[in-house]
């Protein structure tokens, strides 16, 4: 059952510009999309597609966060995966501006600024889309 009290939590930060303030607000993303991969069926055919894993590593901080999708399911956790599709690293200031989506990943990536190891069609095409999914989902359930 999705929390919908979370879900508009996490819809507010997005609408406030609040997910950057705290590295820990992306948990609360990664887990209202968990929560709406059983139940969005729109994110639910998202999910069916090649399984991924993304690794995000914070370079000015003890902070990384992974996640895993694909094969109709979403999962994340703290800390480091194992044999990630992917990579991403920058500073909190970088990451937070991407995921409050002021700055554009590709762009940032094409500076210099945000490193990304692996498979860079995985990270515009599939995860790019099941984002954007998961927060057009949030955005129903809140």
């Amino acid at each position: 059952m999705v929390d919908k009290k979370l879900a508009k939590e996490v819809r507010r930060m997005y609408e406030r510009n609040k997910i950057k303030e705290d590295p820990q607000n992306v948990l609360k993303f990664l887990e209202i999309t968990k929560q709406l991969a059983v139940e969005d069926e729109e994110l639910k055919e998202a999910l069916e597609t090649e399984k991924i894993t993304g690794q995000w590593v914070l370079t000015d901080r003890d902070f990384a966060w992974w996640l895993s999708a694909g094969d109709g399911v979403f999962d994340y956790g703290l800390g480091e995966a194992d044999d990630p599709s992917f990579t991403m690293k920058a500073n909190w200031d970088l990451m937070g501006d991407i995921l409050s989506m002021e700055v554009d990943g590709i762009d940032a990536f094409m500076a210099g600024d945000l490193v990304i190891e692996g498979d860079l069609q995985v990270v515009t095409e599939i995860y790019g889309e099941i984002t954007r999914v998961a927060i057009e989902a949030m955005q129903r359930f809140s």
